[in-house]
C-alpha cells in the first residue's frame, strides 16, 4: 500500500486539473483548489480494520491525506479530539442528543492545528523554507509553531484586536510578526504584497490546498467515534469556512469508500456573528456566493471574516445537505459560552459558543428536532479567549470570613 493515494489537485471550479508534486495556490480562474485521491483504488486496499492498531491522531487516516513521503511528517499528537455527550446542556435545550466535538483539546489549543499539521508537512515535501500568512489569531498561532517544529520560516500579520494569547504563540515560535490596525483582510493585502516581493509560500485560508485536508479530519474522526454512522445534524462556526467544507468533503469520500451510508449525510449549519454574517445573508437569498462585510465586529475573533474565499464551497455544502446558516448574536453567545461552562464543566471559545446557541435557537425554530443526534464543534479552549469573561470578585482581607 501507498502512504498516500493522492492522484492531483482540481479547481471545483473550472475543472482544470494541477499536479501536487510542486507547490501550487490558486486556480488561473481564482477559485481554491482541492485535492482529488483514487479513491477506486483505495477502497480496494484500505478496510476499516487498518485502523485497529494505529495512533489515535489525524496521521491515522494517512491513505486520505495529501503527504507522500512519511519523513516529512510533522506532528505536535493533533486530532482524535473527544466526541463528547451534552446531556445536561441538550435537555435544557430540548436535544435529546447533543454531542461535541471539543478542539480546544488539541495542540495549540484550537481546531487550526489540523491545518497546520497537514499543510506543513506537504510544504515540506515540496521544499519550502519561508511562508507566510494573515491570521485572526489562532491559525497564525498554529502554523508559527509547526514551522518551528518543521524548521521552517513564518511570516504572521493579525489585527492588532487579535487575542493576545495567540499573538504570544506566534511570537515565541520565532514567527515575524506584525501587527496590522485593520481586519483580516487588510492582514491578506499586506501578505499578498509580502509574497510576491520576497517570494515566500502563501498559506493563506484556501489559498493552498492542504490546509483543508488537515481540516477534514474532524469530519473523518466524527464518523469513526459514532461507528461509521452519521448524525443528523453538524454545527459549525464559520468564518473562513475551511472546517465546513472539509467536514462535507470527508464524509463525501467516505461514502465513496463504502465506509458510511450512501443514502444520509448530516445537515451542515454555518453559524455566524450577527456582526460578520456574509454566508447568512448570500444563503437567505439563495445565492452561490457571498458579499464583502463591512464594518465586522464580534468578540467571535475567529469568525470575524468579511469575505471568503471559499464561500462558494460553503454554501454548496449548506444547499447539498439541506443544511443552513444562522447569525449568532454577541450577547446570546456569550451567554451560552456561561450556560455550557455551568451545565457541563467546558470552558468553549465563543465561537463554540455560538454554535451551541446556534442549536438552542434551531431547536426552538423546530428545525432541529428532539430526537435528533446533534453534533456541536468547538473549535477552541476557551482559556485562549480570557476577555471574554468579566466577573465583579469580592475581596478579602487576611482574616475575612467568607459570608
Amino acid at each position: 500500500m501507498n502512504y498516500s493515494y493522492i492522484s492531483h489537485l482540481y479547481c471545483p471550479k473550472c475543472s482544470k486539473t494541477y499536479s501536487s508534486k510542486e507547490t501550487q495556490h490558486l486556480c488561473t480562474c481564482g477559485s481554491p483548489l482541492l485535492v482529488e485521491y483514487r479513491l477506486d483504488e483505495l477502497a480496494h486496499d484500505w478496510k476499516k480494520d487498518h485502523l485497529a492498531n494505529r495512533s489515535p491522531d489525524l496521521w491515522r487516516y494517512h491513505e486520505l491525506l495529501p503527504l507522500e513521503d512519511e519523513q516529512y511528517k510533522t506532528t505536535l499528537g493533533e486530532g482524535m479530539s473527544p466526541l463528547l455527550s451534552m446531556n445536561k446542556i441538550g435537555q435544557d435545550m430540548g436535544i435529546h442528543d447533543l454531542l461535541m466535538k471539543d478542539e480546544g483539546t488539541i495542540p495549540t489549543g484550537s481546531f487550526k492545528a489540523r491545518g497546520a499539521a497537514v499543510g506543513v508537512s506537504k510544504a515540506k515535501e515540496l521544499g519550502v523554507e519561508e511562508m507566510a500568512m494573515p491570521t485572526n489569531g489562532n491559525a497564525g498561532a498554529a502554523w508559527s509553531l509547526y514551522a518551528a517544529r518543521a524548521s521552517m520560516k513564518s511570516t504572521i500579520v493579525m489585527p492588532i484586536d487579535a487575542p493576545k494569547i495567540t499573538r504570544n504563540e506566534c511570537a515565541i515560535s520565532g514567527a515575524s510578526l506584525y501587527l496590522v490596525d485593520g481586519l483580516i483582510s487588510d492582514a491578506g493585502q499586506i501578505v499578498g504584497n509580502a509574497v510576491k516581493e520576497k517570494g515566500m509560500y502563501n498559506v493563506s485560508t484556501l489559498k493552498e490546498p492542504y490546509r483543508i485536508e488537515g481540516k477534514k479530519t474532524m469530519g473523518l474522526e466524527i464518523a469513526e467515534q459514532l461507528n461509521w454512522e452519521v448524525p443528523d445534524v453538524i454545527l459549525y462556526p464559520t468564518g473562513g469556512g475551511v472546517g465546513l467544507i472539509g467536514i462535507h468533503k470527508a464524509l463525501k469520500e467516505l461514502q465513496q469508500l463504502g465506509w458510511i451510508s450512501d443514502d444520509k449525510m448530516p445537515r451542515l449549519v454555518a453559524v455566524q456573528s450577527e456582526g460578520c454574517a456574509p454566508i447568512v445573508k448570500a444563503w437567505e437569498k439563495g445565492e452561490t456566493e457571498a458579499p464583502f462585510w463591512e464594518n465586522s465586529e464580534t468578540v467571535a475573533f475567529g469568525i470575524n471574516v468579511p469575505k471568503a474565499l471559499g464561500d462558494f464551497l460553503v454554501l454548496e455544502a449548506l444547499y447539498e445537505t439541506d443544511g443552513c446558516a444562522i447569525a449568532i448574536s454577541d450577547d446570546a453567545l456569550l451567554e451560552e459560552q456561561k450556560k455550557v461552562a455551568q451545565k457541563e464543566g467546558a470552558f468553549v471559545c465563543p465561537e463554540g459558543a455560538a454554535a451551541f446557541s446556534a442549536a438552542r435557537r434551531l431547536r426552538d425554530q423546530g428545525w432541529i428536532h428532539e430526537e435528533e443526534k446533534v453534533v456541536v464543534l468547538n473549535t477552541g479552549a476557551g482559556i485562549k479567549y480570557p476577555d471574554t469573561v468579566n466577573v465583579d470578585l469580592p475581596i478579602l482581607n487576611p482574616g475575612d470570613r467568607i459570608r
